[in-house]
């Protein structure tokens, strides 16, 4: 009984780092944006999470982890609406020991919403509020539980041997192929492009984007941590270790690849670094060396500064660099488990088939919600809410109403 009290401590200790990186998402999506447009980015990441807690408890839970029946294909199944707890959930029985259901629940809740919070960086101060929030219910609600429960609830990519410890593809890359969806659908920013070519927009607040970074990191540490599923001494503390190793190799690689390449240290692409370094090592973080951990992170650090320069290249505006964070380190990260494991069991090549079957999955449900959107009540806002900040427009409030700057 002591150990599981310790086990479930721990992972409460965890889910309440993993709702922590909500309020690092919101520093960072609003510190690298304008300032007019602030309140709309907080109330979307508010509403990721409140919602997001509350469809996972309706549904999105058991649909995640449905208890796939002995030879089922392990694509689609469902537990039912709500949730109760089996008779030995709250017992050493429970998951080996490990926690209980409720804790469970929970720590997979937090999970659930930060797919959808990926997306809103990608699409900051352009989409209608509306029909962002109906994309939320429905990605979250329906699209994120059935995607995890091929991997985490014993479907047909964990039975096939497809590892991903904490959501390098499970979480970061199903927002990741969102996002893309949407930026597409959308269309970049008024003034990202002239002439064909990229303009930087400044965003209005460094200092609050790299505490969102830091509060990142931190938030790892139960992300990554906590999915270890119980407070086994050797696992969390090697986790922990490779996790940050990762995240750092990730932040000095990037700084250094931007310097070399654009001759000036850009802070945005050293926090760029490190979030692609934590979400490069996130896959695999259990069953990997700190050697490797170093390598995974500088490989992300160096891949971010050129996904994001191939970003602008293909004329997709994504102001907070999701994209290449979220999705392309997530694919890498995915891959390198293939390559780095300690485990002779992991390939390459059933590593690159989980990450397709996701690609396939993600771009399809993502694309049908947003193009129904778009040719219904539409995605975009006008070009004069546009310009004036949605902030004013969509919610009638202004974030700095004593510090107003002439932004327009």
């Amino acid at each position: 009984m002591e150990l599981l009290t310790t086990n479930n401590v721990w992972m409460m200790i965890c889910t309440a780092l993993v709702f922590f990186m909500h309020t690092g998402f919101a520093f960072l999506e609003i510190g690298l944006t304008r300032q007019k447009n602030t309140i709309n980015i907080l109330f979307k990441n508010i509403f990721i999470i409140t919602s997001g807690l509350l469809l996972y408890y309706i549904g999105g839970f058991n649909l995640m982890y449905p208890g796939f029946a002995e030879g089922s294909a392990g694509v689609l199944d469902f537990a039912g609406f709500g949730i109760a707890p089996p008779e030995n959930g709250m017992t050493a029985e429970y998951a080996d020991g490990g926690y209980t259901w409720w804790t469970d629940f929970l720590f997979q809740g937090m999970f659930a919403a930060t797919a959808a919070t990926i997306v809103s960086g990608a699409v900051a101060e352009r989409m209608k509020i509306g029909p962002f929030m109906i994309f939320t219910i429905i990605y979250v609600g329906l699209i994120y539980p059935i995607a995890g429960s091929w991997k985490w609830g014993g479907g047909f990519l964990d039975q096939m041997g497809f590892y991903d410890f904490a959501g390098s593809t499970l979480v970061h890359s199903v927002g990741g192929w969102a996002a893309l969806v949407a930026v597409w659908l959308l269309g970049p920013r008024i003034g990202k492009f002239k002439n064909g070519k990229p303009q930087a927009i400044p965003g209005h607040s460094i200092p609050l984007a790299t505490a969102g970074v830091l509060i990142l990191w931190l938030g790892w540490f139960g992300f990554n941590g906590g999915s270890v599923l119980s407070a086994d001494p050797e696992l969390t503390s090697l986790t922990l270790v490779t996790t940050c190793l990762a995240a750092a190799a990730g932040g000095v690689v990037a700084a250094l690849v931007s310097f070399i390449k654009y001759k000036n240290l850009d802070l945005t692409m050293f926090l760029n670094g490190i979030l692609g370094g934590l979400v490069g090592i996130t896959a695999g973080a259990d069953v990997m060396t700190p050697e490797s951990a170093i390598i995974i992170g500088a490989i992300a650090g160096a891949i971010i500064v050129f996904a994001v320069a191939f970003v602008d290249a293909i004329k997709l505006d994504d102001p907070v660099g999701a994209i290449a964070v979220h999705l392309i380190c997530g694919i890498w990260g995915t891959l390198a488990v293939g390559i780095f494991s300690t485990n002779p069991e992991h390939t390459f090549l059933i590593q690159l088939t989980g990450v397709a079957c996701y690609a396939a999955f993600c771009i399809t449900s993502a694309f049908l919600i947003i193009f129904t959107l778009k040719k219904t009540v539409g995605i975009r806002v006008s070009e004069k809410e546009e310009l004036e900040g949605l902030d004013s427009h969509e919610h009638g409030m202004d974030a700095y109403p004593d510090f107003r700057l002439n932004e327009h």
